[in-house]
């Protein structure tokens, strides 16, 4: 149980696990769009219950071993403004029993089994998966109905399960100083749209959530519909139809809720924040732009995957090289491009300075870099990029629950499962003018109603007070 991180599924997967609203001069009409249908990665089969419930196979014989994954089209950009956290918080009282099924009865029994188990909880979608040996998927099914269809966590269970997700809070935002700033970060990047709360809540609003707030969300929510379950491995087609109706096919379908979301409104002047914490020990520099998600731009969307990987692909790519190697400014870089979302995604730019770099001149050197980027990349680089993306894709069909992973994050954020399959195949049209025409934006953005130039950031160790040590 845990909350996803927010990493473009294709480069998270493939590669092993904030831009600009672009100006309309900058169209897909100016990138090549003409693909033909191409043969598949992983071969999925798909179909769909009479009560909505979609559900895709992927086959794979290798091992006697399924991965089994109930996708809700729902997370936290979908709670009520009020109930920051819940769904979250179900996601965790999913493990805590029913009628008929102790606390933690599921997680034990699925281990006996000698299976994992687990689930996550994104912006825009919750999961729930096991791995198991494909003899025991039926059993374990039978469970997930149960537990789907019956929950009710006694409450003692209910209220210590609160204090769980408090404690994670804690850990992971309160007292780590960079998740509290990227928290800050993402709340005013996206300001007034429901990406701008962290998934796991505002600690406030977590302290008042009940039992009420988050089985409200479920039953909202969790209805067949609106939900995608996805089994890869060991299993047909056919044994799927089967199983697949007879657990799930009387859960009943419900109406399907709206997603209003406006658009994050556009800063009217250049942003710099300044982060200081005595619980810093390195200083670092961040450049944030909005971007378009896949969903909204799929041929952009594929050029910043390229362009990612082409610019910051390790030691050996332009970013590494320039950075840290040849002029030795940083001692760490990272470029990174979040566009598996369901309405706009982003650019994150970091980089910590090598001795004596100061933070605003790093930022200076990575606009000196793009500008450079756009004069002389060169169709070699972009081509070597494409095939090592398509390598990783390869390399990706032997997992088993990988391809469960990323078909799930694919749909959920509305990415056609032709695409997923044949994204290998999609980014060969990407180009070198392509990527220069991109970065051209970035550098030429200034705050408008059509274009959003990036924030930035500035993480600063607090001084120590004097005889404290470092």
């Amino acid at each position: 149980m845990f909350v996803i991180n927010r990493v473009f599924l294709f480069t998270l997967m493939f590669a092993g696990c904030a831009f600009i609203r672009m100006n309309p001069a900058f169209s897909a009409d100016t990138l090549t769009t003409s693909v033909e249908r191409t043969p598949s990665v992983f071969n999925a089969e798909t179909f769909t219950l009479k009560n909505g419930l979609q559900v895709v196979v992927i086959p794979n014989s290798r091992a006697p071993v399924v991965t089994h994954m109930l996708w809700i089209r729902a997370g936290a950009a979908d709670e009520p403004e009020s109930v920051g956290g819940a769904a979250h918080f179900i996601e965790h009282l999913m493990f805590k029993g029913t009628p008929r099924q102790k606390p933690g009865e599921y997680s034990r029994r699925v281990r006996e089994l000698g299976g994992q188990d687990n689930a996550f909880t994104g912006h825009d979608y919750t999961a729930y998966f096991f791995t198991i040996t494909s003899e025991h998927l039926e059993t374990v099914m039978k469970m997930e109905r149960e537990r789907f269809m019956h929950l009710g966590p006694p409450k003692s269970d209910i209220a210590s399960e609160k204090q769980v997700i408090i404690e994670e809070r804690r850990q992971r935002t309160d007292n780590d100083p960079l998740g509290a700033l990227t928290e800050q970060l993402r709340a005013y990047l996206y300001a007034s749209h429901p990406y701008d709360k962290p998934i796991i809540g505002w600690m406030d609003d977590m302290k008042r959530l009940t039992w009420d707030d988050a089985v409200t969300f479920k039953n909202k929510w969790y209805i067949p519909n609106n939900m995608i379950l996805i089994v890869s491995g060991d299993v047909t087609t056919p044994q799927m139809k089967a199983l697949a109706q007879k657990y799930y096919g009387d859960w009943k379908a419900g109406p399907l809720p709206p997603r209003d979301r406006l658009s994050p409104p556009l800063h009217p002047a250049n942003v710099t924040l300044d982060f200081t914490s005595g619980d810093i020990r390195q200083p670092q520099m961040m450049m944030i732009w909005l971007a378009p998600s896949y969903r909204q731009n799929p041929v952009r969307s594929r050029v910043l995957q390229v362009m990612m990987e082409t610019l910051d692909a390790g030691a050996p790519t332009r970013l590494y090289q320039d950075f840290v190697v040849k002029r030795k400014r940083a001692t760490a870089v990272s470029l990174s491009y979040d566009g598996d979302m369901w309405d706009d995604g982003s650019i994150w730019f970091s980089a910590t300075p090598a001795d004596g770099v100061s933070l605003k001149d790093l930022q200076q050197d990575f606009i000196a870099f793009l500008d450079e980027t756009a004069k002389d990349l060169s169709e070699e680089e972009v081509k070597a990029a494409i095939k090592r993306l398509q390598h990783q894709a390869i390399y990706a069909r032997d997992s088993v629950a990988g391809p469960a992973m990323m078909i799930g994050q694919g749909l959920t954020a509305g990415i056609p499962l032709n695409d997923i399959e044949t994204w290998p195949n999609l980014i060969e049209t990407v180009t070198a003018q392509d990527i220069k025409a991109v970065i051209h934006e970035m550098l030429r953005c200034t705050p408008s109603e059509i274009c959003q130039p990036p924030m930035t950031a500035y993480i600063t160790p607090a001084p120590q007070p004097a005889g404290v040590p470092k």
